[in-house]
């Protein structure tokens, strides 16, 4: 049975949504990151990187979100948008520009530390997440979908990061992106979106962002390379 390593953040949460609306068999294997477990060799050895998601498909082993949605939708044949090449430049959209400038949109908003000056970084990030989210805006005007006319891997990769908007960029900023809060909602109304964001419930994650979380989660605060 394919495995699934994984936690609630954004990126993990985007292939439970695919794993539930396709029906595939799958077992969750928690990796609480804040306890550090990214970094035990078992695991170092799914994914070199230190990160969630990844899977093991009966001994193929695939990492990044945006390469194991592609996986499992050309293992599957569902959810595989015809147009390849709009195909490809919207999730590689998606997985070089939503996904890290909201990551780093979040740190610098949430967990920065409050007692250095990050004016500069918490504005390029934030300008940026915005810039995205207003492109992804305006292709989604007059369509239903950001590719064809058909539900596909590219709107979970979205729905992942997007449906954390204000958490990004604050309480009103859904306003700003009408056709992006839309085709948000849409999916997560969906029974398969409850399920995907469910799936932590089951096991227990720290909670807590103490220090031994932010030596796990953040370790450039305590290496500094340059």
């Amino acid at each position: 049975m394919l495995k699934f390593y994984f936690n609630g953040s954004p990126n993990p949460t985007k292939v439970a949504l695919f794993l539930e609306e396709s029906g595939l068999p799958f077992e969750p294997v928690a990796v609480d990151t804040r306890k550090g477990d990214q970094f035990t060799p078992d695991y170092l050895k799914i994914n070199p990187n230190a990160k969630v998601p990844a899977i093991d498909d009966n001994g193929t082993i695939v990492f990044d979100s945006n390469a194991i949605l592609l996986y499992l939708a050309e293992k599957t044949g569902k959810f595989l948008p015809a147009n390849r090449a709009e195909l490809l430049s919207w999730l590689m959209f998606v997985a070089t520009g939503v996904g890290p400038y909201s990551g780093q949109a979040v740190h610098f908003k949430h967990f920065a530390p409050k007692d250095q000056n990050h004016d500069y970084a918490h504005n390029r990030y934030q300008y940026e997440t915005d810039r995205h989210y207003t492109i992804l805006d305006g292709h989604l005007k007059g369509r239903s979908y950001m590719v064809g006319d058909a539900y596909s891997i590219v709107d979970m990769a979205l729905w992942g990061w997007a449906r954390m908007v204000p958490f990004k960029l604050g309480d009103g900023a859904f306003a700003r992106y009408p056709n992006v809060k839309r085709l948000v909602d849409e999916i997560s109304a969906r029974p398969a979106a409850a399920r995907a964001i469910a799936l932590k419930d089951k096991f227990t994650f720290k909670a807590e962002m103490d220090d031994e979380a932010r030596r796990n989660m953040f370790k450039h605060m305590t290496t500094k390379v340059a």
